[in-house]
């Protein structure tokens, strides 16, 4: 298998630090698409069963283990997140348990990037690019939720809470062929 490389690899270490910001890229970060009916009790049993966790029902939300998230992306596709280098193993456990359900298991980890955003400042640059409301009233911690960020196609999921003085950490997924654009996007607005 050829090695991976981050399509940000061009800038060196990619890492971006400010008084209450930081960005990074998160490149060990293993992904993969499931696909299946979530109205199929068994299909979600089975799911359940080879992974250990819950596939999140509410839209724009996710569930966390110490070693794997998953991301609701639509009613019937979530991410899976694991570390990376994992993701072939998480696939072929998935694709034994679900072989006879009507599903799809994807390893999309060369598809995207992953920048991770922390800080106190964090909501306010994103506002800069993001017409959601991202207050923590109104998105916190878990939620997840596919937009526009700098006229660019993003998952954005928030990992980090910034109560009891702990800072946001945000995850932003990024096609590939935007990494370049948006890093650049970011770190011009973060000066």
């Amino acid at each position: 298998m050829a090695d991976r490389r981050s399509p940000l690899a061009h800038l060196g270490a990619a890492v971006i630090e400010r008084d209450d910001l930081r960005l990074v890229e998160a490149s060990a970060v293993g992904k993969i698409n499931l696909r299946g009916d979530p109205s199929d009790a068994a299909w979600l049993a089975a799911v359940l069963a080879a992974v250990d966790i819950d596939l999140p029902q509410a839209p724009n939300t996710s569930n966390e283990t110490l070693s794997l998230s998953v991301l609701w992306l639509a009613p019937d596709e979530w991410m899976l997140v694991c570390a990376g280098g994992s993701e072939s193993d998480v696939v072929e456990t998935l694709e034994g348990a679900v072989e006879d359900a009507h599903s799809a298991a994807t390893d999309v980890t060369d598809a995207h990037t992953v920048f991770r955003l922390s800080g106190a400042g964090a909501r306010d640059l994103l506002a800069k690019g993001c017409a959601l409301d991202l207050h923590p009233r109104a998105f916190g911690l878990g939620d997840v939720v596919q937009t526009l960020l700098a006229k660019a196609t993003v998952i954005l999921h928030q990992t980090a809470d910034d109560t009891d003085d702990a800072v946001p950490v945000f995850d932003i997924y990024v096609p590939r062929s935007f990494a370049n654009y948006l890093w650049t996007w970011l770190a011009d607005t973060i000066q």
